[in-house]
Protein backbone atom coordinates (compact mmCIF):
# COMPACT_ATOMS: atom_id res chain seq x y z
CA UNK A 1 0.00 0.00 0.00
CA UNK A 2 2.86 2.34 0.81
CA UNK A 3 4.37 1.74 -2.63
CA UNK A 4 1.08 2.64 -4.34
CA UNK A 5 0.93 5.91 -2.39
CA UNK A 6 4.50 6.75 -3.42
CA UNK A 7 3.80 5.96 -7.07
CA UNK A 8 0.61 8.05 -7.00
CA UNK A 9 2.47 11.01 -5.51
CA UNK A 10 5.19 10.68 -8.15
CA UNK A 11 2.60 10.63 -10.95
CA UNK A 12 0.89 13.74 -9.58
CA UNK A 13 4.17 15.66 -9.24
CA UNK A 14 5.27 14.56 -12.72
CA UNK A 15 1.94 15.67 -14.14
CA UNK A 16 2.31 19.10 -12.57
CA UNK A 17 5.77 19.49 -14.05
CA UNK A 18 4.76 18.27 -17.52
CA UNK A 19 1.47 20.16 -17.86
CA UNK A 20 2.54 23.10 -15.72
CA UNK A 21 0.64 25.22 -13.27
CA UNK A 22 2.08 28.49 -14.46
CA UNK A 23 -0.38 31.22 -13.62
CA UNK A 24 1.88 34.13 -14.52
CA UNK A 25 3.91 34.83 -17.69
CA UNK A 26 7.24 35.11 -15.87
CA UNK A 27 6.64 32.37 -13.33
CA UNK A 28 6.94 30.43 -11.25
CA UNK A 29 5.97 27.25 -13.09
CA UNK A 30 4.93 25.53 -9.87
CA UNK A 31 4.79 26.74 -6.29
CA UNK A 32 3.63 25.02 -3.14
CA UNK A 33 3.42 28.38 -1.33
CA UNK A 34 -0.06 29.94 -1.52
CA UNK A 35 -0.31 33.08 -3.65
CA UNK A 36 -1.43 35.29 -0.74
CA UNK A 37 1.61 34.19 1.26
CA UNK A 38 3.88 35.10 -1.66
CA UNK A 39 2.27 38.55 -1.94
CA UNK A 40 2.63 39.11 1.82
CA UNK A 41 6.05 40.68 2.06
CA UNK A 42 7.95 43.94 2.51
CA UNK A 43 8.76 45.05 -1.03
CA UNK A 44 10.85 47.73 -2.69
CA UNK A 45 11.09 48.59 -6.37
CA UNK A 46 14.12 46.88 -7.87
CA UNK A 47 13.37 47.96 -11.43
CA UNK A 48 10.72 50.13 -13.08
CA UNK A 49 10.01 50.24 -16.79
CA UNK A 50 7.67 52.60 -18.61
CA UNK A 51 6.95 51.50 -22.14
CA UNK A 52 10.25 49.61 -22.02
CA UNK A 53 12.31 52.60 -20.85
CA UNK A 54 14.10 52.23 -17.53
CA UNK A 55 12.59 54.68 -15.01
CA UNK A 56 13.86 52.96 -11.86
CA UNK A 57 15.31 56.20 -10.46
CA UNK A 58 11.77 57.62 -10.27
CA UNK A 59 10.66 54.73 -8.03
CA UNK A 60 13.82 53.97 -6.05
CA UNK A 61 12.29 55.19 -2.76
CA UNK A 62 8.93 53.41 -3.05
CA UNK A 63 8.14 50.62 -0.58
CA UNK A 64 5.09 48.42 -0.43
CA UNK A 65 4.35 46.43 2.73
CA UNK A 66 1.71 43.75 2.17
CA UNK A 67 0.29 41.12 4.52
CA UNK A 68 -1.13 37.77 3.41
CA UNK A 69 -4.43 38.89 4.98
CA UNK A 70 -4.85 41.82 2.58
CA UNK A 71 -3.45 44.86 4.42
CA UNK A 72 -1.24 47.25 2.45
CA UNK A 73 0.98 50.24 3.21
CA UNK A 74 2.62 52.33 0.49
CA UNK A 75 5.54 54.56 1.47
CA UNK A 76 7.17 56.87 -1.05
CA UNK A 77 9.74 59.60 -0.86
CA UNK A 78 10.04 61.80 -3.91
CA UNK A 79 11.11 65.26 -5.01
CA UNK A 80 8.88 67.60 -6.98
CA UNK A 81 10.12 71.02 -8.08
CA UNK A 82 13.03 70.77 -5.68
CA UNK A 83 10.85 70.00 -2.66
CA UNK A 84 11.15 66.60 -0.93
CA UNK A 85 7.92 64.85 0.02
CA UNK A 86 7.18 61.85 2.23
CA UNK A 87 4.05 59.96 1.30
CA UNK A 88 2.44 57.17 3.34
CA UNK A 89 -0.99 55.66 2.79
CA UNK A 90 -2.65 52.54 4.18
CA UNK A 91 -5.22 50.35 2.53
CA UNK A 92 -5.93 46.88 1.26
CA UNK A 93 -5.01 44.60 -1.61
CA UNK A 94 -7.04 41.81 -3.22
CA UNK A 95 -6.72 39.39 -6.10
CA UNK A 96 -9.06 40.04 -9.04
CA UNK A 97 -9.65 38.39 -12.44
CA UNK A 98 -9.11 34.81 -11.26
CA UNK A 99 -5.99 35.86 -9.32
CA UNK A 100 -4.30 37.07 -12.52
CA UNK A 101 -4.41 40.67 -11.26
CA UNK A 102 -4.04 42.49 -7.96
CA UNK A 103 -6.06 45.52 -6.90
CA UNK A 104 -4.91 48.16 -4.41
CA UNK A 105 -7.37 50.36 -2.53
CA UNK A 106 -5.60 52.98 -0.41
CA UNK A 107 -6.90 55.76 1.83
CA UNK A 108 -5.25 58.13 -0.66
CA UNK A 109 -7.19 57.29 -3.82
CA UNK A 110 -4.39 58.60 -6.05
CA UNK A 111 -2.39 55.49 -5.12
CA UNK A 112 -5.21 53.07 -6.04
CA UNK A 113 -4.74 50.80 -9.01
CA UNK A 114 -5.11 47.42 -10.65
CA UNK A 115 -2.04 45.58 -11.91
CA UNK A 116 -1.54 42.45 -13.97
CA UNK A 117 0.70 39.99 -12.14
CA UNK A 118 3.61 39.01 -14.37
CA UNK A 119 5.63 37.12 -11.76
CA UNK A 120 4.88 36.11 -8.19
CA UNK A 121 7.58 34.43 -6.17
CA UNK A 122 8.51 34.78 -2.51
CA UNK A 123 11.32 37.24 -3.34
CA UNK A 124 10.07 38.76 -6.60
CA UNK A 125 6.75 40.29 -7.63
CA UNK A 126 6.41 41.86 -11.08
CA UNK A 127 3.35 43.99 -11.75
CA UNK A 128 2.19 45.79 -14.90
CA UNK A 129 -0.29 48.64 -14.69
CA UNK A 130 -3.62 47.37 -16.04
CA UNK A 131 -4.19 49.15 -19.34
CA UNK A 132 -0.99 51.15 -18.91
CA UNK A 133 2.69 51.01 -19.75
CA UNK A 134 4.28 51.02 -16.28
CA UNK A 135 5.91 47.79 -15.10
CA UNK A 136 7.23 47.51 -11.54
CA UNK A 137 9.58 44.73 -10.50
CA UNK A 138 9.46 44.47 -6.72
CA UNK A 139 12.11 42.67 -4.70
CA UNK A 140 12.06 41.70 -1.06
CA UNK A 141 13.33 44.43 1.26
Amino acid sequence: MRRITSITALIIVSGLLVFGCQDYPEGPSVSLIPKADRVGNDWKVGEALDNGANVTADYSRYELDLTPGGAATLTAQYTLLGIAYDFVTNGTWAFVSDEKKISFDFANDQADGVYEILKLETNDMWLKEDGGTLELHFVQR
